[in-house]
């Protein structure tokens, strides 16, 4: 009986199993990554949702130096519109905290956000636009 040849087979053997284990270890790490990266994706809006956003950004902008009763009637209406047709909640919401703002400042309440502030909410928004296409400016309100 020749032990080299069972010794060579048994390495053999060894590193092919190891190898195998290898590949599949690194095929479950990169769909685990994925599945983490999909599963913490911001969702994305369509086109139209995010178009209707930059309408009622730059609605918003402009009655927040207005009259109050105007503006007042402005978050309503507008609140309700993007209650019925804007399909992504997570952009609405953001939308919806811009729309507070604007209230907020045509009433030169205390609550009026910085202009970092704003900053920041643009950025939250736009991460649900990124793949419609659209880009969302957001000013400073009250300018």
């Amino acid at each position: 009986m020749n032990t080299t040849s069972t010794t060579q087979n048994r390495k053999r053997n060894r590193l092919v199993i190891g190898a195998v284990t290898a590949v599949i270890a690194a095929a479950l790490v990169a769909g685990a990554g994925y599945w983490w990266q999909d599963h913490n994706k911001l969702s994305q809006a369509s086109a139209q949702d995010c178009e209707l956003a930059q309408r009622i950004i730059t609605e918003a902008e402009q009655i927040s130096t207005g009259p109050v009763p105007d503006a007042e009637k402005w978050w309503k209406e507008t609140g309700d519109e993007r209650r019925a047709q804007m399909k992504d909640g997570y952009l609405g919401a953001k939308i919806s905290q811009y729309e507070g703002w604007a209230l907020a400042t045509a009433k030169k309440s205390s609550e009026t956000p910085s202009a970092q502030d704003v900053k920041n909410l643009r950025g939250k928004a736009q991460g649900h636009c990124a793949d419609s296409g659209v880009t969302l400016s957001m000013p400073p309100l009250g300018s």
